[in-house]
């Protein structure tokens, strides 16, 4: 079982933030399979969900310790008044190295659990900028002023640049070191492991006020395997 201390960010009397791991939900699915709220009941008894992740996506969530803490944080989110900072890699290179998608998302009309950009959708704005460029793939900053589900994801499709490993708006292929290196020499015997195997965005960094009205900021380090990509992506660049 996860050890959820190793990956609390923030925690006191009235919140408690968690630098969420890629696969794991952040609230029980319909069939029950655990979340991170779970995971965080466990251990401080009492949790309010304030807003959730997708399941391949990592990073910050937040969750409230207190009725009121979860009223005040909440709101905060309703009324656009959070600053959320995604990362991401992408594949291929935008047109431009920066600009806003505002395309209206909706629920696919006939593929269950996905969404897509329909004109009769709900507003949704993401802001995007390119941070650093290479053969294949771009690393990319993100920050959506509206929360609606897998909005950078399907924005990014919509722009021709899907979230690399993205099984549902991409092409869902890991990043084999062979791809990136280009001298690359495998034994006959030994079967390759991707660098990377999951959706690589990250809820790099979130801005809200606490009940005494301060701002808080936080930041959740990249993980491992998105670390390990772009050293070696970095690499190839020198």
């Amino acid at each position: 079982m996860m050890r959820i201390e190793e990956h609390i960010l923030f925690e006191n009397e009235e919140m408690v933030a968690v630098n969420k791991p890629s696969g794991l939900l952040t609230i029980p699915d319909r069939e029950g399979v655990p979340g991170v709220r779970n995971l965080l009941q466990a251990r401080y008894g009492t949790i309010f969900t304030v807003h959730r992740l997708d399941r391949d996506t990592s990073g910050i969530v937040i969750f409230a310790r207190t009725e009121e803490a979860h009223r005040h944080l909440s709101l905060q989110f309703e009324n656009r008044e959070t600053r959320k900072i995604y990362n991401g890699l992408v594949l291929g290179a935008p047109f431009q190295k920066s600009g806003v998608i505002s395309e209206p998302i909706a629920e696919h009309p006939s593929k269950k659990g996905l969404m897509t950009v329909v004109r009769k959708g709900k507003e949704s704005v993401t802001e995007y900028e390119l941070v650093d460029s290479y053969r294949l793939y771009s690393w990319m900053e993100f920050r959506i002023l509206t929360g609606r589900t897998h909005q950078i994801r399907v924005h990014m499709k919509h722009l021709g640049n899907p979230i690399v490993c993205d099984p549902l708006y991409g092409d869902g292929k890991p990043v084999f070191l062979s791809g990136i290196k280009t001298r690359f020499n495998l034994s006959k015997e030994e079967e390759e492991r991707p660098i990377l195997a999951r959706l690589a965005l990250h809820a790099a960094q979130l801005q809200f006020r606490n009940l005494a009205g301060e701002m808080v900021e936080l930041t959740a380090p990249l993980p491992k395997d998105m670390r390990a990509t772009l050293q070696q992506l970095g690499k190839q660049k020198r």
